[in-house]
């Protein structure tokens, strides 16, 4: 069955709907399926995309394609609405560069069904269900009615109180009304009388994360701010950016064009001019200041809102809560789950970066609390004639009033979120759970009686091959995923583990195994884990979970009750039941699986610690053998090996506790002696991105040195402040630390940062051959690369292939230099199975080319936003072929082992 899975959108939330987009083209069960990426652009226009697109980290990364976008001095990222007025055929040559423009009475010609991961305006409110509908091309979720009252707030207060459920009191604020100034203190003092502080302002048909502020004072400033945030425009004031200069002007615009956090391009300036591009709106705001009396400057997106819902704040505990259809139609509530936040506002970054707020599943309150929230929201379900499956949110007060607010259709679907993480509870795995979706919507289409002897024949073949595939289950190569760890980057191992987990889940070959690994270096302990488990939010809520096993407890009686409600459903899709996580050793290990995926970073994983332990019992592991691991993890040690062998690598040292203990002062002149501020801190023997900090002065050194040689868990709150460290930022505790020069430009025409891949397999004569990708150009917000821009989807920005030089043939050249340069270290260190090598590259006048190494990771994060999969891509492997060559490197590896 051909699946259309179409993403992107014009919307605000475009960029988590095309990492959905991606996390349901990889989860498609391919013994069912095969899925078809249709990508929907900022205007509109559907492209059959070229499938290694979709491993971008952003959309920016691939559309508008690089060589289309026009200059900008100052590097500021565009979409294509910034282009202007594009005619037809220009935005054909756009579209050409990705894929085919495919016109909606196409659709049929390429896809069965349309699994519909568009968020927000145009995806979520019924105006893509009415255009399939209309082209009988049926659709996942809700029909055109329910998306129509899903997505409209102010609607949704309205019906909520006819069908007589509590919510909080409020008020719409017209837009027209907003522009009388002389109104606004006047307006805030009623609003604040009627409804009381804090306030919740919102915009009326965004996505829950967009647009929302909460006014928790009697402050008018903040709430002029929070309504000019949900409508969508933005004053900006003279005196406040001539004070800023360059760069802080510079950062202001990037925040003020960002389509989650800012207001958005292109803007309408008060005369009716349109600005399209941020570069453009960057010069006129200067020019403007500069050389006119003018004191304020306003800004109003284009797609403003023409109202702005105000209500009374809700004193609660938050939750989100996914209700899925059995096949008799009737809605199942899974376990509600309580979001625990680091802020307020449970906000874009809040919702969609791990770690940064908690998600415990089942709430945490007593069962009849958690059965009444399930009922209600059941209950809302039917009410607004939702299909399928929908995100319900909602608070419920310290007196047990449960308010229901902010229904959504469509859920966001990365690995991570609500629609996964609570089927996970019933015993779904990802694969399963869109096998679910798609069949339950086929059935939902069927009663519309529109086209029944077609959808019937599609369900009952789709029956037919569901069957097939229970039968055959057991045929699969057990893989066990190790993820998790003990390190500062178990979240992200976690994050990989996932990945890596569901590219193989749904394969035809490979059944996969969920390990998790804790303890400590002298000890591993090794769990296998079920599925809604591993789908708990972030390392230490899966640890936190097996302890409560471990300890004899049971699973929670809601659950144990949504497991028996959900059989039906369960008994079909997995044909097995959930169970509890068990403890096991290696020798046990090996009677599991047939190979091993560690998708573990820094230690263990990565430093040949647990390969030992798997070779020792000729299990087949991904990844470098144990002496190149012990050597890459030590990046100390890695810069030695690799400068005797005339490599360039930063000139470095190591700083030692023991010296800054006996004498500060002089430790930190020693280092002062060596090196110029600024240069770069990190611990020696961890993860790539663990505490990589640039140091600029005295200070910033002192405060890295306290919390790397700090003697308690706890960080020092002032150096933290003092390292900008970011909320929940993790700080390893280590006996020394690398310090290395701040790479330059020195004199090179161009300078860039890259990141490079390779694979290695057997040549016939045993030898190992290296196959080393066209490397991405990394572009750091900050002053070094974060977790974050590494790994999450939507974060940063990675240019494939990196952009040696304007010309294409020069580019090339400079670029397999790069190349030879990367396999040079690999061979240097016996890196195999797969790597990913970090570096800087001066090209000089004459194209010379130096490749300065920063780093070598033995175990690249693989996360699904993570760049070695938009350079696997150029060379036609999706990441599942990628995933399934390491895994045969290894099996290999080992039998060629065993037979020595």
């Amino acid at each position: 069955m051909r699946i259309g899975i179409i993403f992107g959108g014009p919307s605000r939330e475009r960029e988590i709907s095309f990492a959905g987009g991606r996390t349901v083209y990889d989860n498609l069960d391919k013994s069912l399926f095969e899925a078809v990426p249709v990508f929907a652009d900022s205007l509109g226009n559907f492209i059959l995309l070229d499938w290694q697109y979709i491993y971008k980290g952003t959309i920016r990364d691939f559309y508008p394609p690089v060589e289309a976008l026009p200059e900008s001095e100052h590097g500021l990222q565009i979409y294509l609405e910034s282009f202007g007025e594009l005619s037809i055929e220009e935005q054909d040559r756009i579209i050409a560069k990705a894929g085919k423009r495919l016109l909606p009475h196409q659709f049929r010609n390429h896809f069965d069904f349309a699994f519909l991961t568009l968020h927000g305006p145009y995806g979520e409110d019924g105006s893509i269900q009415g255009l399939l509908e209309w082209y009988h091309i049926p659709y996942s979720g809700s029909g055109i009615l329910p998306s129509a009252i899903g997505i409209d707030k102010v609607a949704q207060k309205e019906m909520l109180k006819q069908h007589g459920f509590p919510t909080p009191d409020y008020r719409t604020v017209q837009y027209n009304e907003w522009q009388e100034q002389g109104n606004r203190q006047q307006l805030f003092d009623s609003l604040v009388a009627d409804l009381g502080l804090p306030l919740v302002l919102k915009a009326p048909h965004q996505g829950s994360s967009i647009g929302v502020s909460i006014v928790k004072e009697n402050d008018f400033a903040a709430f002029e701010a929070g309504m000019d945030r949900s409508f969508f425009t933005k004053t900006i004031y003279k005196a406040q950016w001539l004070a800023m200069g360059e760069e802080k002007q510079l950062a202001s615009i990037k925040q003020l064009v960002d389509i989650r956090e800012g207001i958005g391009m292109p803007v309408m300036l008060e005369d009716g001019t349109i600005i399209y591009h941020p570069e453009e709106l960057f010069n006129r705001i200067n020019h403007t200041f500069n050389t006119t009396g003018t004191d304020t400057i306003k800004l109003i997106n284009i797609e403003h809102e023409q109202q702005v819902l105000v209500e009374a704040f809700i004193k609660g505990r938050e939750f989100s809560c996914i209700v899925v259809q059995d096949e008799a139609g009737k809605p199942i509530a899974l376990p509600p789950t309580e979001i625990v936040k680091g802020s307020e506002v449970f906000d874009y970054r809040s919702k969609y970066l791990p770690g940064l707020s908690r998600k415990i599943t089942p709430i945490n309150l007593p069962e009849e609390e958690i059965q009444r929230i399930r009922q209600a929201t059941s209950r809302l379900f039917t009410a607004f004639g939702f299909n399928v499956y929908a995100r319900l949110d909602g608070f419920i007060t310290e007196s047990g009033e449960i308010f229901l607010n902010d229904p959504n259709t469509t859920s966001g679907m990365l690995p991570s979120s609500f629609f996964f993480h609570q089927a996970a509870e019933i015993g779904l795995n990802p694969s399963q759970f869109l096998t679910y979706i798609i069949r339950t919507s086929v059935a939902e289409r069927l009663k519309s009686g529109k086209d029944t002897v077609r959808l019937t024949r599609l369900l009952a073949e789709l029956d037919t091959s569901i069957k097939d595939e229970q039968a055959h289950r057991y045929d699969k190569i057990r893989v066990g995923v190790i993820m998790g760890g003990y390190s500062s980057e178990r979240h992200i191992s976690v994050e990989s583990g996932r990945n890596i987990y569901e590219k193989l889940s749904s394969s035809t070959k490979y059944e996969p195994l969920p390990i998790f690994l804790t303890g400590s270096n002298e000890e591993h302990r090794l769990y296998t884990i079920p599925i809604n488990i591993m789908l708990k939010d972030n390392a230490d809520d899966i640890k936190e979970k097996i302890q409560h096993f471990e300890h004899g407890g049971r699973p929670h009686p809601v659950l144990e009750q949504i497991i028996e409600e959900a059989a039906s459903i369960t008994r079909k899709y997995t044909g097995r039941s959930l169970e509890e996580p068990q403890r096991i050793t290696y020798s046990q290990l090996k009677n599991l699986v047939d190979a091993v995926f560690i998708a573990l970073h820094g230690r263990p994983g990565e430093d040949g610690a647990l390969q030992t332990e798997l070779e020792k019992l000729y299990i087949p592991y991904n990844g470098s053998g144990i002496r190149s691991s012990q050597i890459t993890i030590n990046k100390y040690e890695t810069n030695e090996i690799l400068h005797q062998h005339g490599v360039s690598v930063a000139k470095h040292r190591m700083a030692w506790k023991e010296d800054w203990q006996k004498d500060k002062e002089a430790f930190f002149q020693s280092i002062e002696r060596d090196f110029n501020y600024p240069f770069i801190a990190k611990p020696a023997d961890d993860g790539c991105s663990s505490a990589v900090k640039k140091i600029k002065n005295r200070a910033e050194l002192e405060a890295f040195t306290t919390l790397i040689f700090r003697e308690m868990e706890e960080l020092d709150t002032e150096c933290a402040r003092t390292l900008s460290l970011g909320f929940k930022e993790e700080f390893p505790n280590k006996l020394g630390f690398l310090i290395e020069t701040l790479i330059s430009r020195e004199g090179a025409k161009h300078f860039l940062e890259i990141t490079g891949g390779l694979l290695t397999k057997y040549a016939p004569d045993g030898t190992v051959d290296y196959e080393v990708f066209e490397a991405s150009e990394a572009l750091a917000e900050g002053e070094v690369l974060s977790l974050e821009e590494k790994f999450l989807a939507g974060e940063g920005q990675n240019i494939t292939p990196a952009r040696y030089a304007a010309d294409p043939e020069r580019r090339q050249k400079i670029s397999n230099k790069v190349k030879e340069d990367l396999k040079r270290v690999a061979q240097i260190l016996q890196i195999e199975g797969y790597a990913r090598i970090d570096a800087f590259v001066r090209v000089f006048e004459n194209d010379e080319v130096e490749t300065i190494i920063i780093e070598v990771n033995s175990l690249p994060g693989m996360t699904p936003a993570t760049c070695i999969f938009h350079q696997t891509a150029i060379n036609g492997y999706k990441p599942y072929d990628f995933i399934d060559r390491i895994l045969r490197y290894g099996i290999e590896r080992t039998k060629m082992k065993a037979t020595v």
